[in-house]
């Protein structure tokens, strides 16, 4: 294990014996009797709907620890599916597999989905400001002109759109669709619900120098259970947000733009400069992108939750 990286890489061979019930671009799900489920974040990291041949390390153990910290923060506003991320915690069947899983993995209540990738925006950017600057808003949402990439919205929107599967992209809907979907009512609370994390996040994060831009949510319910909808999957993640630095949003100049993100926008770029084409295989990363991005990783743990990532490792 080299001494940048507190967890131990994960392949898929490496959890014999744990039925598969799923396995996505970072994420593996793995059956746990009948009422649980096994969330396993690997260090796998995507771009353009493609998943990378390079690993970043301890990436699966950011986004559970970030994941873990905001579902205590939001345990108020919404029921989460965690039960827990401490190794002891987990199944005797599981103990096995509890190196492999320390610091990356949850187990959770098992849940049938919603098929709606729920969308709050806080800031106008990314997909919403190609909308915006073909229609005048977005996801069919009046805003008003002369807004900015980058600028804050008057109100934080709620801007769903479609499931899609691996290699495919998701597509922005509007309410009515949400509505056909799941039924207005439901639309409706997954529209409230949404917005409220959204705005608790930006409450929390603001003052340790950081902006919520947008990020997408997962809501799900408990089979056989009162209806209530629970929160699901990663929570504000670099993976499912846009985290910017708030001094860097200020020095923004006359004509806006959005500033750099933490998240996976350091190898977008860089899969740009190499010239890749999003169709052939993506090439692999060099060692300094993937040095680069693994410390925007563990340090939007780190400036979030005020606590240390090796703190995190430990402890799980």
């Amino acid at each position: 294990m080299s001494p940048e990286r507190l967890t131990a890489p994960l392949t898929p061979g490496d959890l014999p014996g744990l039925p598969l019930l799923a396995r996505g671009k970072v994420r593996d799900l793995y059956a746990v009797g009948d009422d649980h489920v096994l969330v396993v974040t690997t260090d796998r990291i995507s771009a353009y709907d493609a998943v990378l041949p390079t690993e970043v390390p301890d990436k699966g153990a950011v986004l559970t620890g970030l994941t873990v910290w905001w579902l205590e923060q939001l345990a108020d506003l919404v029921p989460h599916h965690l039960v827990t991320a401490r190794s002891a915690e987990l199944p005797p069947e599981l103990a096995p597999h509890a190196a492999a899983l320390a610091g990356r993995a949850m187990l959770c209540r098992r849940l049938e989905m919603l098929p709606v990738e729920c969308v709050a925006r806080g800031f106008l950017t990314g997909s919403g400001w190609a909308d915006y600057r073909a229609t005048g808003g977005v996801c069919g949402q009046p805003l008003p002109d002369g807004l900015r990439d980058g600028d804050r919205l008057p109100e934080p929107l709620f801007t769903p759109a479609t499931k899609a599967t691996v290699g495919e992209h998701d597509e922005n809907v509007d309410l009515a669709a949400v509505a056909a979907a799941v039924g207005g009512e439901t639309a409706r609370e997954l529209a409230r619900l949404t917005v409220a994390v959204l705005r608790r996040a930006q409450e929390l994060a603001e003052p340790r120098g950081l902006l919520l831009a947008d990020t997408k949510l997962e809501f799900g319910r408990v089979p056989g259970g009162d209806g209530a909808l629970v929160l699901g999957d990663e929570v504000l993640t670099p993976d499912s947000s846009r985290w910017w630095p708030r001094d860097a949003w200020e020095a923004r100049g006359p004509d806006g733009g959005a500033p750099p993100s933490y998240d996976k926008q350091f190898v977008r770029d860089w899969l740009t400069r190499a010239g890749w084409d999003r169709q052939s295989p993506p090439p692999a990363l060099p060692e300094d992108v993937v040095a680069a991005t693994r410390a925007r990783y563990v340090e939007a743990y780190e400036r979030l939750t005020g606590r240390s990532f090796a703190a995190w490792v430990s402890s799980a």
